[in-house]
């Protein structure tokens, strides 16, 4: 009865089952490197709370670009007091401008996205700006593609945003060139070194953890060449390797070894393996993903910038002043359909100190230019037209007026 049970007949044609999923399995190869996912959460996880270079390079331009001083204008004037400048120096109860802006930096550094909520009052203006986790938001497409709504998730609960002619959600993304709804962090290009050395920490600190442990083996040679330890010998070999040569208590204790056992090491060293060379590569591609000079995280061996205060003036050249040029625009844009003005957000570059050298020679340069109008020469430094004198009567100005 128990063969009838566990075998079939020659004769029967067995049954053909396979999952679907099979081939795909089958495939599957064993010892390819471990990676770290590579979704938002994980990454921020891995990425900016385990790792001080990723740290330190989104800290460093968050705090930069937030920092920097914002000026509003139309195509006529710049305005000194308005009500977009008076939300955005108070956000909300629980943050200031400095604050809001960080988190709307540091999420688009660590996602690629970016999400500001407006809460409007009753004439529909909005009183408060808030910064949403981009972890929870995700974009509902519509037929043509075009995002028709927002939804946030938390803690089961779902609030869903219209996208209307006034959106209450201003969505700011870093490009991407293969996803047409969200955009690409830093993060992501910086993953593998983030991963190699955060493995290099780890490594080191066990190391550190167990440096008497021997990474070797005993060899036992008899007088002939050949034999072996007896049970009692072997018995006392290991009772002796475990208590006098294991644990960081019994760090750098020579080893004594009898005749005929001979040490044989195995494994790299650390300086065959060129560990701190790996280490501190990982770290300059990591700060390369970020747009930081190495040199301002303290990177050892990088010598790109002739001195500290170049590689600063080139940070905010090229990494700080493009990602908050591009923000404040975007948000400028948004916060204007509120109003119904057509206003421009953006950073005032006079009163960054990083520049101020660049800014001297390009005032002096226009000052100096005779060619050029008053007109022509604001235009250039970004500054509106003055307003035209006001006309009185028969068509004089009111400076004709005075020096009649």
């Amino acid at each position: 009865m128990v063969f009838q049970l566990f075998h079939r007949n020659a004769g029967e044609a067995p049954e053909a089952k396979a999952s679907a999923t099979g081939p795909v399995v089958a495939y599957a190869t064993a010892g390819r490197v471990a990676w770290s996912p590579r979704d938002t959460v994980s990454l921020t996880r891995t990425g900016f709370a385990g790792n001080p270079v990723g740290f330190r390079a989104v800290k460093l331009i968050a705090e930069a670009a937030a920092a920097l001083p914002l000026v509003l204008q139309d195509a006529e004037q710049r305005f000194e007091a308005h009500p977009v400048l008076s939300l955005l120096a108070r956000p909300n109860p629980g943050q200031g401008k400095a604050e809001l802006l960080e988190a709307l930096f540091g999420q688009l550094l660590l996602s690629g996205d970016a999400y500001v909520e407006a809460v409007a009052g009753e004439a529909g203006a909005p009183f408060e700006l808030h910064v949403l986790r981009s972890d929870r938001m995700r974009l509902v497409p519509g037929a043509d593609g075009w995002p028709v709504a927002y939804e946030y998730s938390v803690g089961g609960r779902k609030a869903r945003f219209d996208v209307t002619e006034v959106p209450a959600i201003c969505h700011v993304r870093s490009f991407h060139p293969q996803d047409d709804h969200y955009g690409l962090s830093p993060m992501q290009p910086a993953a593998a070194a983030m991963d190699v050395h955060n493995s290099a920490s780890r490594w080191s600190k066990g190391l550190l953890d167990n440096a008497a442990r021997p990474s070797g083996a005993i060899v036992y040679t008899g007088a002939d060449g050949a034999g072996g330890l007896s049970p009692d010998q072997y018995q006392r070999l290991v009772h002796e390797m475990e208590a006098y040569h294991q644990g960081a208590r019994n760090a750098g204790r020579p080893m004594l070894l009898e005749g005929g056992l001979d040490w044989k090491p195995m494994g790299f060293s650390p300086a065959d393996m060129e560990f701190q060379k790996t280490k501190e590569a990982a770290a300059r591609e990591i700060a390369v993903a970020f747009g930081v000079p190495p040199m301002l995280l303290g990177i050892p061996g990088e010598a790109t910038y002739a001195n500290y205060q170049e590689a600063h003036r080139a940070f905010y050249r090229l990494t700080v002043l493009p990602l908050a040029t591009r923000v404040a625009a975007c948000l400028g844009h948004w916060l204007s359909q509120f109003t119904g003005e057509v206003l421009e957000l953006k950073p005032d570059l006079d009163q960054v100190p990083a520049l101020s050298a660049e800014r001297d020679a390009q005032w002096a340069r226009v000052a100096g230019a005779s060619f050029l109008t008053d007109a022509e020469k604001r235009a250039l430094l970004g500054l509106p037209p003055l307003p035209a004198p006001e006309t009185g009567e028969g068509g004089a100005t009111d400076a004709d007026a005075d020096d009649g």
